[in-house]
């Protein structure tokens, strides 16, 4: 676990990229605007790489591959703390030698490691790949924000403005909300439960308060694969589900700056990761 969705919040300043303790959070594209004065930058955020063994996890590796196709650079996270190049970051490697992009290395969490131990990590990629900068940072010391942005846009290629001014994020109010209350289950629950899960809006509606105050009325399913997984995301009494509820409200305020009822309800759709009437929403065109 990189700390590449940390990264990227941190670089757009808000956020737009769940963030949980666990493998394979991201599931598809996630683009994120920068406006700076000399430059608009567009960063991609895509899954991460690992062995598919679903429909769904073949789609998102082949959206992590072919997001490189178009882009100028190409920013490799790694996480400092590992002591080699991994087999996750040495297909990634083999990925980008066969592109021949402009890459920057990224070593994330230095705050975790001794100095010499950064000084080994540069030494052994530097040996892989000719790269534009090797950047050691830490995603949560907001300090660095301005050093990746810096060299990420010496290394653009001149060209119009695609969003304007006030744009950050492609994604709609409703993906955000999935997003969010997937992000939740990620955190509050163990094991391969989380996994497992997805996140259906069935309805957004903004509409007044009793105190005329502007209010989004959402309902939002969270599917599962197994009835046993059920119990556990509603918790005894549905405590587990009023939690993920709870976190998922708060956090949607902040990001839509307005009140938010949210109401959620949960089902079983066994195998649908295999489904391509719903693995089909996760795919790019490219």
């Amino acid at each position: 676990m990189c700390g590449k969705s940390t990264l990227l919040n941190a670089l757009i300043g808000e956020k737009i990229a769940i963030i949980a303790n666990k493998p394979q959070t991201t599931r598809t594209q996630i683009k994120g605007i920068v406006n700076r004065e000399k430059s608009q930058i567009i960063f991609l955020d895509t899954p991460g790489i690992h062995k598919p063994k679903t429909k769904l996890s073949n789609i998102m590796v082949q959206t992590a591959f072919n997001s490189a196709k178009d882009v100028d650079l190409i920013l490799f996270v790694i996480d400092g703390t590992s002591k080699n190049i991994g087999p996750g970051d040495r297909l990634i490697l083999d990925k980008i030698k066969g592109t021949n992009k402009k890459t920057i290395l990224i070593i994330n969490k230095i705050d975790l490691i001794k100095k010499e131990e950064i000084l080994n990590l540069i030494n052994i990629y530097s040996k892989e790949y000719d790269f534009q900068a090797v950047l050691p940072i830490s995603a949560n010391n907001l300090n660095n924000r301005d050093i990746v942005l810096d060299e990420i846009e010496k290394n653009l290629d001149y060209g119009p403005k695609y969003y304007d001014e006030e744009t950050y994020t492609d994604q709609t109010i409703k993906m955000i909300v999935e997003e969010t209350i997937r992000e939740k289950t990620l955190k509050l629950l163990n094991d391969e439960v989380p996994h497992g899960i997805y996140v259906e809006v069935e309805k957004i509606k903004k509409s007044k308060t009793m105190e005329n105050k502007p209010i989004f009325n959402i309902e939002a399913t969270i599917y599962c694969q197994r009835e046993s997984h059920k119990g556990i995301i509603i918790g005894k009494n549905g405590s587990k589900l009023k939690q993920i509820g709870t976190y998922s409200r708060e956090d949607l305020e902040k990001i839509l700056n307005e009140k938010v009822n949210l109401k959620t309800w949960v089902k079983v759709n066994q195998d649908w990761q295999d489904k391509d009437s719903i693995i089909k929403k996760f795919k790019i065109d490219n």
